[in-house]
């Protein structure tokens, strides 16, 4: 079992049963601004929402500075869930969330290490609002972006999209609440760009299934702002899913499909933490970001020499696919390790995890 929260009731966290992804993010909740530093709902609207911004995160920081005084381990979980409340009333949606994943870190058998990297990563944040108007653009919206501004899909409809080959790598379901959110990982084959798609629905209502794994899609891509961009919204399909034929649906434990489709452009551990490096660089509260390992041979816990997932069952079907071989894999890092998405059997066939 592993914890999320819900993108509708931020404070909220409730658990949910599979493998161990990322927890959505409050990046998945961008920044909408009037300016090129301005907060959104007009001039009046905009000020008065970050006058409570700031209330609620010079209170956040003013806490952080006395849980390291008293000690980690002397704060409750029922602190963190009505600092998680205050910050949701002050408009901070976001940090409420951040705030929430503290009790999961808690938990943990290493929860000194990530119950600290947390609440480092809460000061970044605050302080990071506070020195709003000094940061560069880009970093600027990063920061509103986790903060827990909101930005319009038609406002990211109507900035420039990114047209490319785009290679649909995996997906994963999560249970947020009555809320379920599906996350799809695509991979640019020209440019070499990252993206994730997000798409809702009700627990019980069927979701977009559009896009599919192993298919490649012809399309534009318009993307959230930010330092690091990843999430994007499908703008414009410029053609059917090229080259998917022959699908295969896996009956049993471990159910998947096959679906034939050209191997995307992957490389090695090293390029892939290169990757990742690039990506905290610009926004260094990302907790997601997808992997394509070329040549990677898979083992109980690691790929590629890289470590999985703590929380992963051991990747029998993975290593079964891989025979001994390297292989080409796709996954998703997070910070505890990666977690497999698909993987590309010697015929090129797509297999999902």
């Amino acid at each position: 079992m592993i914890e999320r929260w819900s993108p509708t009731a931020p404070h909220t966290v409730s658990r949910v049963a599979g493998p161990p992804g990322a927890a959505l993010s409050s990046a998945g909740v961008a920044a909408f601004g009037t300016g090129s530093k301005g907060v959104g709902g007009g001039a009046r609207g905009g000020a008065g929402r970050r006058a409570r911004v700031e209330a609620g995160l010079a209170e956040l920081e003013r806490w952080l500075a006395d849980q390291v005084r008293k000690g980690l381990a002397a704060a409750s979980e029922s602190e963190w869930q009505h600092l998680a409340r205050r910050l949701v009333d002050a408009q901070a949606p976001g940090v409420a969330a951040m705030v929430g994943g503290l009790a999961e870190a808690r938990s943990a058998a290493d929860w000194p290490e990530r119950l600290l990297a947390q609440i480092a990563m809460l000061h970044l944040l605050a302080a990071g609002h506070r020195g709003l108007d000094e940061l560069p653009d880009e970093l600027a919206q990063t920061v509103r972006t986790r903060v827990g501004y909101l930005v319009t899909r038609d406002k990211v409809l109507a900035g420039p999209a990114v047209r490319d080959l785009w290679h649909v790598l995996g997906r994963r379901d999560e249970t947020h609440d009555r809320l379920v959110a599906r996350r799809v990982w695509l991979l640019g084959r020209r440019t070499g760009r990252a993206a994730l798609v997000l798409s809702f629905a009700p627990v019980g209502r069927p979701l977009d299934d559009s896009l599919v794994t192993g298919e490649l899609l012809d399309a534009s891509l318009a993307f959230y702002p930010g330092a690091s961009p990843l999430r994007a919204l499908v703008a414009t399909r410029h053609d059917e899913p090229s080259a998917v034929t022959g699908i295969e649906r896996l009956q049993g434990p471990g159910q998947g499909r096959r679906v034939s489709a050209p191997v995307p452009p992957g490389g090695s551990a090293s390029v892939a933490l290169d990757t990742v490096a690039k990506a905290l660089a610009g926004d260094p509260w990302t907790d997601s970001w997808p992997l394509v390992l070329a040549g990677a041979l898979p083992t109980a816990g690691t790929l590629a020499g890289l470590p999985l997932h703590p929380g992963l069952a051991t990747p029998w079907r993975l290593i079964a696919l891989s025979g001994g071989r390297p292989l080409t894999v796709a996954a998703e890092w997070t910070p505890r390790g990666l977690v497999p998405l698909t993987a590309w059997d010697e015929q090129g066939l797509a297999v999902i995890l």
